[in-house]
């Protein structure tokens, strides 16, 4: 799996709540677009129209190969009506025993 590193990516994506990350995290796992999916509460600021706003937002992060980001990016979509962010990160190395468990799973 070490020579296989590069094929792994996570997807950084902003929400609305808990329950549109559950229920998104869950497709994306009945779909076998991820093998793990994490989601948690943070706070953000951010410049709109004009104005500085701070609300809570949730990030999920998505477990993934390089080939799933855009399906992963359309389910989100699909499941949502406003606009967020959604990005990949480049994985350089991650532990063979993981990268096995991806690659068995999606």
């Amino acid at each position: 799996y070490i020579s296989k590193i590069c094929f792994m990516i996570l997807i950084y994506a902003t929400l609305n709540n808990q329950e549109e990350a559950r229920k998104i995290g869950r497709r994306i796992l009945e779909e076998k677009l991820a093998n793990c999916v994490n989601f948690f509460p943070i706070n953000c600021i951010y410049s709109y129209e004009n104005e500085i706003k701070e609300e809570p937002e949730i990030v999920i992060i998505i477990k993934t190969k390089k080939e799933k980001f855009e399906q992963v990016e359309k389910l989100i979509k699909s499941e949502i009506n406003y606009t967020n962010f959604i990005g990949q990160l480049e994985i350089n190395k991650a532990n063979a025993e993981f990268l096995k468990w991806l690659d068995g799973v999606v």
